[in-house]
């Protein structure tokens, strides 16, 4: 049996999941499809599209996600993703931040299910590589599951063959994107329900998968999975998710990794880069391991000096001790990175 295109991806995240991050897990996850952060069709259309279009051929596959409700818009900037190199055009219908409601998109699309079938639509026909949705369960008070049920429906009639569902509703009034995030229960039984309704549809399940049991289970009957938070916070764990999801990964070791993330590093700094803008994404890299602590200190006290460089991340691995630790990692990164917004 052929196996989905999407059966291991990892989640947009909004000021997580840059082109630097998608670099960085490609290296630990060969077989995985990665996403872009959203952007938004204002921000092509109308600001430096080569920067938000920008990615190393080495991410792919990997997608655009877009953020956008205007039909005409949608569909110029999947020609420009798809001439850009992307591998496939992703539109938001699940983030429920204020700034994301105010321009009529993410979460609150569920509502007008008819407009996404039109953007869909639009998009379809302007493009070569597939254009899929990421939604939620439902929003506010919308009964379930026959808000999804509408919705689902109307992105099929249009074309859209690949729905990624967040398996939380998002509360539009009330709650902040975090609590939307945390608050609203997690319903996988419902998306299940859902996705046996849609026969024809592939249904990739999102929203709270932290372990590669869960992981196994999703998959006996969803199309594939989405990790979000973890695999930002731990990185490496994308291992185990990819041999659950596909057999065992090609052997690699974190230290290639580090060298490698140093080469890159040092790629960029000829393009301007900052050594920051990299080096932040490689702070759970070592996670369960002693030194893991040291590792994640030298990044964070050295990245932001007057001429740091890619010597830094061999520096600081050289704190690491090869051995794992007879302790769970702590995953305390989380904590470090609070003013970060990912947008799962």
């Amino acid at each position: 049996m052929q196996l989905s295109p999407h059966r291991l991806c990892v989640a947009p995240m909004l000021d997580w999941t840059d082109r630097h991050c998608r670099y960085f897990h490609r290296l630990i996850a060969p077989r995985t499809r990665l996403y872009s952060e959203m952007v938004t069709t204002g921000a092509l259309l109308f600001g430096d599209a080569a920067r938000h279009l920008a990615h190393d051929p080495a991410e792919r596959p990997v997608a655009l996600q877009l953020g956008g409700s205007e039909p005409t818009d949608l569909a110029r900037c999947a020609r420009l993703a798809e001439e850009a190199g992307f591998d496939e055009v992703n539109l938001n219908c699940g983030c429920p931040s204020d700034r994301v409601q105010r321009g009529r998109f993410g979460a609150c699309l569920m509502a007008e299910p008819g407009l996404v079938g039109e953007c869909v639509a639009a998009m379809i026909a302007a493009v070569r590589i597939p254009v899929t949705v990421k939604c939620r369960i439902g929003i506010d008070d919308a009964p379930e599951p026959d808000c999804l049920v509408r919705f689902l429906e109307a992105v099929e009639a249009a074309g859209c063959r690949t729905v990624i569902v967040h398996a939380r509703k998002a509360w539009l009034q009330g709650l902040s994107p975090k609590e939307n995030r945390e608050i609203p229960p997690l319903r996988y039984e419902l998306v299940r329900e859902v996705a046996a309704r849609f026969p024809n549809l592939s249904i990739v399940l999102n929203g709270g998968l932290r372990t590669p049991d869960q992981a196994v289970a999703a998959l006996d009957w969803a199309a594939g999975v989405m990790i979000g938070r973890q695999a930002y916070e731990d990185p490496w764990s994308l291992r185990a998710f990819e041999a659950v999801a596909f057999g065992p990964p090609p052997p690699r070791d974190r230290r290639e990794v580090v060298a490698a993330m140093a080469d890159y590093a040092a790629a960029r700094a000829a393009e301007g880069v900052p050594l920051a803008a990299i080096a932040r994404h490689l702070l759970g890299l070592f996670n369960g391991l002693p030194g893991a602590r040291a590792w994640r200190r030298r990044l964070a006290e050295g990245m932001h000096r007057p001429g740091a460089g890619p010597e830094l991340f061999l520096a600081a691995a050289a704190l690491v001790a090869d051995r794992p630790s007879p302790r769970p990692p702590a995953h305390d990164l989380a904590r470090g990175n609070e003013s970060l917004s990912p947008a799962v």
